[in-house]
């Protein structure tokens, strides 16, 4: 699973718990995307979320 180039954010883990209280193992991934974005005055592919993308941390190459 891809992270994050700008924050960082992957893969988090933890325990799914059913309405019967059984337990088991669970992952939740970041909602990652691969944009062409500028880095260093040059558009390049980068594995952005989209937290990242809403809040403007990244710019996008057109």
């Amino acid at each position: 699973m891809a992270k994050c180039e700008v924050c960082g954010k992957g893969v988090s883990f933890g325990i799914k718990v059913s309405h019967s209280h059984r337990r088991a193992n669970r992952s939740w991934k970041a909602n990652v995307r691969t944009v062409r974005a500028i880095v260093n005055g040059t558009p390049k592919k980068v594995n952005v979320c989209t937290r990242c993308l809403r809040s403007g941390k990244v710019e996008r190459a057109v």
